[in-house]
């Protein structure tokens, strides 16, 4: 296959997928994802706006067996309200498109998701409730999009399951906010950890998850960690200090880049030119024959002088 299809340009690299997942963020999702892997959890997985797939891809490699992943984006659909399509289109209707989405999503994985085209009010009735272990929600801004899609996760999730919402702090997202803190403080939605742009909840307790989360911060020295006590609620706010994103391999179209090239060779010494012989001192009479002879003569012996 060709580096290039159509107009898409096929990732490499996550690096090369457009869209936003910090390298923090990948880590804590590598994290809690291998942490129920390792403690035998199994369950579902399910984004819920997926752009051009970055996260989407990263997410997918944690599918095990027997699994199924769900993703649903509006990507060329109508969207079902005005303030959602103008949402779209302000943000991304000119360059997201499920083609867009499934050539970087196969680029990495051999099988697509689910795809779900549509609104996120779709979800509910295409996701069994409680069969998800891990949820993230990436979609509408728009408050009302937002606590619908709060109330999927919560209802969609198994006992221990985990929700991540995206842009919950973003000063152009303040419908996140309200539906992310309301859901805190009147739905049961307990925090885990705040990173600079994704809340990490569950429903269940969040303690142990907290505690080893604190013991694996503690061992690094490239995270900023803080606790907090609000409304009855401990917060663990995360910040990357210069943290590098976890090993993750690179696509099918991944070619190794070409070696350097070499440095141009230093030119060779060159041998220091020789010296020119110093003139012998004029003697006194050519001295003043030079000042009191006109200068057209003077010149003319010069001349003559040089020619021998």
């Amino acid at each position: 296959m060709t580096s290039e299809q159509g107009t898409i340009r096929l990732p490499r690299e996550l690096d090369d997928v457009p869209g936003w997942f910090p390298v923090l963020d990948q880590l804590l999702f590598d994290w809690l994802l291998n942490r129920q892997e390792v403690a035998g959890e199994r369950g579902d997985l399910l984004e819920v706006g997926v752009y051009m797939g970055k996260s989407a891809i990263f997410l997918g490699r944690h599918l095990q067996e027997g699994e199924a992943y769900t993703v649903c984006d509006l990507f060329e659909s109508d969207a079902p309200d005005d303030a959602n399509a103008a949402e779209a289109t302000k943000s991304y209707r000119s360059t997201l498109t499920r083609q867009a989405f499934e050539a970087n999503y196969l680029s990495f994985h051999d099988e697509l998701p689910r795809v779900l085209q549509g609104p996120s009010s779709i979800v509910p009735g295409e996701v069994k409730p409680r069969s998800c272990r891990f949820v993230h929600i990436d979609a509408s801004h728009l408050y009302e999009h937002v606590e619908g899609d709060i109330t999927a996760a919560r209802d969609i999730l198994l006992p221990g399951g985990l929700v991540v919402l995206d842009d919950f702090r973003s000063e152009h997202t303040p419908g996140v906010s309200i539906a992310a803190w309301e859901a805190v403080l009147n739905r049961g939605l307990n925090p885990i950890c705040l990173s600079t742009q994704k809340l990490y909840g569950t429903w269940d307790d969040p303690e142990p998850i907290q505690e080893a989360l604190l013991e694996m911060v503690a061992e690094r020295d490239d995270c900023h960690v803080s606790n907090q006590q609000a409304a009855g609620h401990r917060i663990i706010r995360l910040k990357s200090k210069g943290m590098k994103a976890p090993a993750f391999p690179n696509s099918r179209h991944w070619t190794e880049p070409p070696p350097p090239a070499p440095a141009p060779a230093a030119p060779k010494p060159q041998p220091p030119a020789r010296p020119r012989p110093p003139r012998p001192p004029q003697s006194s009479a050519r001295k003043l024959a030079v000042d009191l002879l006109p200068p057209l003569v003077t010149r003319a012996i010069r001349k003559a002088r040089a020619g021998k």
